[in-house]
């Protein structure tokens, strides 16, 4: 049995609403699982009825880069709809960088910064229309989540801006160095602030994540508040739990070279903070 996962993430958000859909597998199982501003759900399949692929196969619900499908009634969730997306934004080159040939135990993909959503979910009775929304896409694979970690997600800005950060614990050789990804997109300009860059992470704590690069300085303060409980991997299984807020408000703050180019409050920020 591998004791590996692989799992992705989509997220869509229009009209103030917020869904969040993580779909892959694991050693133990299939899973779906399902955030928003209220609640989480968190569904185990047999792994027989997962299938991958360009598009991945969950009982009945299917997922992809050019949409999702969502046919659940089970467990007391009931989420039925499709959702396209056009005009995906992938990043310049992999967010892992060089990193991407050196054994981790958890591998980082950006599928998209974002893109325009067509469609909609009925979710518990209540129907959600996300035409003319925006989407973003990423996915972890790997053995196990890091030890501890922050990550920021926010998009939909007027600017057509994306943001998305993490700091984590990375465990190599018997060290614990804390490892750092800020990718802002702005305008069709993407900047990008990393460890394999020479970037580092100032402040990581729930209330701050900071990352400085030379002269790039990404700021980030996040509205204190409780997240929805999920499943996450360790050592290939879907055991331990972590929480998520799916939209929370955060200021982001973007200053290159001393020249504040980006400065935003969103209520839509999605964000994790897992602390050992």
């Amino acid at each position: 049995m591998s004791n590996r996962f692989d799992g992705t993430y989509y997220k869509h958000q229009s009209n103030g609403r917020t869904v969040a859909v993580i779909a892959g597998s694991a050693a133990d199982c299939a899973f779906v699982q399902i955030i928003t501003e209220r609640a989480s759900r968190c569904l185990r399949y047999p792994l027989a009825d997962f299938s991958a692929g360009d598009t991945v196969r969950i009982g009945g619900s299917m997922f992809s880069k050019r949409g999702i499908k969502l046919d659940i009634d089970r467990d007391g969730v009931s989420i039925h709809g499709a959702i396209a997306y056009a005009g995906l934004t992938p990043l310049k080159y992999d967010v892992m960088g060089p990193l991407k040939y050196v054994p981790m135990q958890c591998r980082h993909r950006i599928v998209s910064l974002r893109h325009s959503l067509n469609g909609s979910l009925e979710l518990d009775g209540e129907i959600l229309d996300f035409t003319g929304g925006t989407g973003y896409i990423e996915g972890d694979s790997g053995t196990s989540f890091p030890r501890d970690y922050a990550w920021v997600q926010c998009g939909g800005f007027p600017e057509n801006a994306c943001i998305v950060a993490s700091a984590a614990d990375i465990p190599f050789a018997g060290l614990h160095p804390r490892g750092c990804i800020g990718v802002v997109y702005i305008g069709g300009v993407e900047y990008r602030i990393a460890t394999y860059l020479g970037g580092h992470a100032v402040r990581c704590d729930e209330r701050r994540l900071t990352l400085r690069q030379r002269g790039l300085l990404l700021d980030i303060a996040i509205e204190p508040g409780a997240g929805h409980a999920l499943l996450a991997p360790q050592r290939g299984g879907m055991e331990r739990e972590i929480h998520e807020r799916a939209a929370c408000s955060a200021r982001f703050r973007f200053v290159r070279d001393g020249e504040v180019l980006f400065d935003r409050t969103s209520d839509g920020a999605s964000v994790e903070i897992m602390q050992k």
